[in-house]
Order: structure tokens, then C-alpha cells, then sequence
């Protein structure tokens, strides 16, 4: 298949980049990265509608972003994404390659991810705050849910580190295939791929760690979902927000009876860990 992708640039990205990709996710977007200024953004081509992500951008009350599109080839997509993925480190502990990548020495956890249209490389600093805390968590044994699980690379990092079952739903198609093809490159195990949203969760599922790396919006929607199948003293990871949407993610989780334990920052980009009483 065939795609389009747009590169929307930002003087000020933060939060405007966050309240552009909850009005592209009305249409058939399919991906989006976010590096820095610039957020890039996957439709495929037969659904297209320059007309419709104008209007967009003219409704917004931030008049600083730009954009510029182009066609990706179905068939020369494993090639941009061999120029443009570098391997990941995490506190010298951790690294996420492809297998076009040849490493130079060995880590404690290596994971390897074959890149598609699907959010959740590494690259990303929510990605790699997800990942440098659960690099500090004691996970052996645990039952695992990671929600908008994009490569699955956060579920097979908590497999690589003794969590028992593992649990990883998206709601994207690429995203949900894609992390299917990962497990396998990775041998991984007890890990359950399910495509969908929030509304796969049930009261009788109890996780010892949920790990949820969305955006704001989904996560003030969906949180009292994740703290219904979430055990005494387990831990609610939350990513994907500014530093600025901390306030109103800890205010929505008091009403939930969770107390804030951790938290990280990269770059104006934050991680939260919630311990539920």
C-alpha cells in the first residue's frame, strides 16, 4: 500500500502538536512520529484529503505550523526506514536495532524491532522514558498490560525482564501486526496481541503492572479502565503528555485512589508511575 506522509513543523510544538494528532485521528491516519518541532503523520493514499487537513490546520488558534507531504512507495518503505532508524540505548543496559543493524558489543536486554508505520521505536522520548523506567522495576513474575502497544516493544522489554504474561492491545491494524511480527523476531512468549481499544478490558483481568504510552486525551479517558483491572499496590506507568499535562493527569488519578511514586522528564515530554492504594 501506498501512503502520504506529512511533516507538520511547529514553532512552538508543545501542546499544539498533541491537539493536531486528536483532530488527524478523525481521519484515516494511521501513524504518527513526533521528533523535536516536527510531527509526521501516515494516511494512506487512497484516503488522502489535502482539502480536509487544510481546514484543520486554518481551525486551529495556532497559526505557527506548516506542513509539506510526500508519497511513500509501498515498496521503498523498508528503505527510508533503513536510512533514517538508528539503534537505541538506554543507560548502556538496553538496546532496541533492527535487523539491518550490526551491533558492536552485547547488552543486558536487547530488543529487536522490525520497523513499520507503527508508533513505539524507541525513538520517541515517551518511548524511551517507558523504557528507562522499566529498566529500574523489579518485573519478575508480573502480569503485564501494555496499552497502544504500537512494535510491542515495551511487552517484549517487560518479557526480557521476568514478567510472567504479558498482555499488548492496540488499536491500529499496522501497529497490531506489527508487534505480532516482533514477538516472533524476539522468541518471545506469553505475550497476547489483541487489536482495539480500552474496551477490551474487563474487571476479572488483574495486572500487576499496566503501562500506558497514548496521549492525554485517551489516558484521562481510559484511566478508570486501567485502575478496574489493576491489583492492590500495582503500578499505572502513563506517558505520551508534556510536561505541562502532568497537573491534570495527577488530579484525575486521586479520584482513582492513586498516588503519584515516580515520574520522569525528556525534553518536555513526561513519564508518570501511579502505585493504586
Amino acid at each position: 500500500m501506498d501512503y502520504i506522509e506529512y511533516t507538520f513543523t511547529f514553532e512552538e510544538p508543545n501542546p499544539w502538536a498533541e491537539i493536531l494528532i486528536v483532530y488527524l485521528c478523525e481521519l484515516p491516519f494511521e501513524s504518527f512520529n513526533q521528533e523535536q518541532n516536527k510531527l509526521k503523520s501516515y494516511i494512506p493514499a487512497t484516503e488522502d484529503n489535502e482539502m480536509v487537513v487544510k481546514e484543520i490546520l486554518n481551525n486551529l488558534t495556532y497559526k505557527e505550523v506548516s506542513y509539506s507531504k510526500e508519497l511513500i512507495k509501498d515498496q521503498n518503505w523498508n528503505a527510508k526506514w533503513e536510512e533514517q532508524f538508528d539503534p537505541i540505548f538506554v543507560d548502556d543496559k538496553c538496546v532496541i536495532y533492527a535487523p539491518f543493524h550490526t551491533l558492536k558489543k552485547t547488552f543486558d536486554y536487547e530488543v529487536l524491532i522490525q520497523p513499520q508505520m507503527s508508533f513505539g521505536t524507541g525513538h520517541h522520548q515517551t518511548t524511551y522514558l517507558m523504557i528507562k523506567h522499566l529498566l529500574d522495576m523489579d518485573m519478575v513474575g508480573k502480569e503485564v498490560l501494555d496499552m497502544g502497544s504500537g512494535t510491542g516493544v515495551l511487552a517484549i522489554l517487560a518479557k526480557k525482564l521476568g514478567a510472567k504474561n504479558c498482555l499488548a492491545i492496540d488499536i491500529d491494524e499496522w501497529a497490531f501486526q506489527n508487534a505480532k511480527e516482533n514477538l516472533v523476531l524476539n522468541n518471545c512468549q506469553n505475550i497476547e496481541v489483541l487489536k482495539g481499544g480500552a474496551e477490551l478490558l474487563h474487571e476479572n483481568q488483574n495486572f500487576d503492572v499496566i503501562i500506558a504510552n497514548i496521549n492525554r486525551n485517551i489516558l484521562l479517558n481510559d484511566m478508570e479502565a486501567y485502575v478496574n483491572c489493576l491489583k492492590t499496590n500495582g503500578k499505572l506507568l502513563l506517558s505520551g503528555f508534556y510536561t505541562t499535562d502532568v497537573e491534570v493527569l495527577d488530579e484525575k488519578a486521586i479520584n482513582y485512589n492513586l498516588s503519584r511514586t515516580s515520574s520522569l522528564e525528556k525534553d518536555g515530554w513526561a513519564m508518570i508511575e501511579y502505585t493504586k492504594n
